[in-house]
């Protein structure tokens, strides 16, 4: 969180990643910062991402799985939430970060699963 924006933007695009998990320095996950964070809350309304805090822009209202949870359960949650990526926290840390391809590679789905990651895919089409 004491990171910058412009640190976060270039870990983005170094990892070729669309998402940043923002963790306290015991692992406890606190937020995830986006590309799309960074512009419509940094960027657009003019501040300097050299001096603005990962933890000023980034999205705290979060949703994620138990690393025992299924790939059903996560399908389900992203569908409902219409999110593309999930945080996977144990023991109320987080320990890795399930996306919708990662999912999509699957195909041992259940049928209601495997509908909710097709309207995910569908409504992301759409945007």
């Amino acid at each position: 969180g004491e990171e910058s924006a412009a640190v976060a933007a270039r870990l983005l695009s170094r990892h070729n990643i669309g998402a940043l998990p923002v963790c306290s320095r015991e692992g406890k996950l606190r937020g995830i910062v986006t590309d799309r964070d960074i512009v419509l809350r940094c960027i657009a309304p003019g501040e300097d991402p050299k001096h603005t805090p990962v933890s000023d822009i980034m999205t705290r209202r979060l949703v994620w799985v138990d690393s025992r949870d299924s790939c059903d359960t996560a399908a389900r949650l992203m569908a409902s939430r219409q999110i593309r990526r999930l945080p996977v926290q144990e023991d109320g840390r987080l320990v890795g970060m399930v996306s919708l391809g990662d999912l999509a590679k699957l195909r041992d789905f259940s049928t209601e699963a495997a509908e909710a990651l097709s309207e995910i895919s569908e409504n992301i089409r759409n945007l």
